[in-house]
């Protein structure tokens, strides 16, 4: 019964880890995905007011 209840724990914290750590890839994702639109807006920004320019 000790093996199966060490066997359970580690399995619990395995998935634990896990959970954690796709969140922490998913948070960062969106934060990427957030930074994208954002250098993509800007790039059309100053492409677009450069081109007034000249």
């Amino acid at each position: 019964m000790n093996i199966l209840l060490i066997i359970i724990i580690v399995v619990a914290i395995i998935l634990a880890i896990t959970g954690g750590l796709v969140q922490s890839l998913q948070f960062l994702l969106w934060v990427g995905l957030v930074l994208l639109a954002i250098a993509v807006i800007a790039w059309l920004i100053r492409a677009i007011s450069g081109s007034r320019t000249r």
